[in-house]
């Protein structure tokens, strides 16, 4: 196994990596920053978009372009122009709520969680978008990260950080309902912020523990099966790349925009970890 830096801008808040199979090509984003980057690994090329506002996550269509989790709710995003338009806001819109990290699911659906902008109160939730009706499916939520689900998605897992916790509900992809919310992974030992995450071909979750420097392994039972020790102790999250899935995907955070913080040579840059010899999953497009 390896860690290597990566020859990318620096992120103050490195997030949300969506791997495309079709491009071969890998986006992320600066959620602080509000851009959206476009990295070719076959190439030098680096392409960035800016949003005009605080951005939390992004997928791709299935029609071209991509949606973006903005502050008032989810919006499409042109690549070949650059605008940006509203597609579902929340209604009614909340100023101390903000969409936070996201997914598609096998059906099509935008899943994604909400967060408290001061992060001291479960106001956030879940919700899922589906041809452009918004859908709640829990609540009760500091701080939403993390979204994924089982290879038979059946199972979907999502995190409110400032708990320490990963949930996981039992997941209907035809319906798009989420129940049975319960404890899956506590993440404390490692680290308070179990952040962005992915599931493996077999199964796995793997997490970057925020503030906790580590990357983890963890089986659908619940127990830690690997733990790397990672450069920064701030990675971010987590997403399999390349041509056969088998590189691992780490960008971090810069916390020098937090007052009274100061960031360390490696934070912010992001990374990739080769010779695990796991393989991931395919990211599906937003249907709508």
């Amino acid at each position: 196994m390896k860690i290597s830096k990566l020859d990318l801008p620096k992120c103050k808040v490195g997030e949300g990596p969506v791997w495309d199979v079709a491009e071969q090509v890998l986006y992320y984003i600066d959620i602080v920053e509000k851009a959206v980057f476009r990295w070719d690994p076959a190439s030098p090329d680096v392409k960035r978009w800016g949003v005009p506002e605080v951005i939390g996550s992004m997928a791709l269509r299935e029609g071209g372009g991509a949606i973006v989790a903005l502050g008032s709710g989810v919006h499409s995003l042109d690549f070949r122009t650059g605008a940006v338009e509203p597609l579902a806001l929340l209604d009614p819109p909340d100023p101390e709520v903000q969409l936070a990290d996201g997914k598609v699911d096998r059906a099509g659906r935008f899943v994604f969680g909400t967060s408290h902008r001061a992060m001291k109160e479960p106001k956030g939730g879940l919700y899922s978008l589906e041809r452009g009706l918004l859908t709640q499916l829990d609540g009760d939520i500091h701080l939403g990260n993390g979204p994924c689900w089982s290879p038979d998605s059946r199972t979907l897992y999502h995190a409110d950080s400032l708990r320490h916790l990963i949930y996981a509900y039992d997941y209907d992809l035809e319906t798009g309902a989420a129940t049975n919310r319960r404890p899956f992974f506590d993440s404390s030992p490692w680290g308070p912020i179990p952040d962005g995450a992915t599931v493996d071909a077999g199964g796995n979750l793997w997490t970057a523990i925020c503030e906790g420097g580590v990357v983890l392994c963890v089986s659908p039972a619940g127990e830690v099966l690997r733990e790397i020790a990672f450069p920064t102790r701030i990675p971010a999250s987590v997403m399999f790349f390349g041509a056969e899935l088998d590189r691992l995907f780490v960008p971090t955070i810069d916390p020098s925009f937090i007052p009274g913080r100061q960031a360390a040579p490696d934070d912010g840059c992001c990374f990739v970890i080769d010779g695990l010899n796991v393989q991931g999953l395919p990211e599906p497009r937003y249907a709508g």
